[in-house]
């Protein structure tokens, strides 16, 4: 694990506004007083990916000024679907995801109902296990496909998400003492 930065978080923040405000990087080293090398390794990426994004937007807000306005008006039209059937797809990943869950643990319930012993014998058993287990693996694949195309937003929603507190309760016994029979 590297060292801690001299700067919170929020200083860093603050820093990488002001980057992408247009301020250099060399005057804002001297002003925060860390080095060059560790604004270009904590926000000067994160600050050329916000101003692309925001040329980006720029570029597309001038082109959907250059069309005539029917055609802007089916422009954004279909940026509406789109982002509609984004959702709808989000939604579907989800529900599938809950889906395969509840399914693996039928599964996982089945399979209490095979005789090791003699498997032969549990034949129906074995075969709605087998179906569970599919039906599972068949739900999973539209979950697994959206973290498999986001798994950068995926990994960064993991590193940001909070800590929940957790509880932990000692209980202490004196062991010098007899126990009661």
């Amino acid at each position: 694990m590297g060292r801690p930065s001299k700067l919170s978080d929020a200083q860093w923040d603050a820093l990488k506004q002001r980057l992408i405000a247009g301020e250099k990087a060399a005057d804002l080293a001297r002003e925060y007083r860390v080095s060059k090398s560790a604004i270009s390794g904590r926000v000067s990426k994160r600050a050329e990916t916000v101003r692309s994004v925001a040329n980006q937007i720029v570029a597309a807000d001038q082109a959907l000024k250059d069309l005539p306005l029917p055609e802007q008006a089916m422009t954004l039209s279909l940026v509406d679907e789109l982002k509609s059937i984004s959702t709808h797809m989000a939604g579907a990943g989800k529900f599938s995801a809950a889906s395969a869950h509840r399914l693996a643990g039928i599964a996982h319930d089945l399979v209490q109902l095979i005789d090791d012993a003699q498997p032969e014998k549990s034949m129906a058993a074995i075969q709605r296990f087998s179906a569970m287990t599919k039906l599972s693996n068949e739900a999973s694949h539209i979950p697994l496909n959206l973290l498999a195309a986001n798994k950068d937003a995926v990994k960064l929603i993991q590193k940001d998400a909070p800590v929940l507190p957790v509880k932990v309760v000692v209980q202490v016994e004196d062991a010098s003492q007899p126990e009661a029979q």
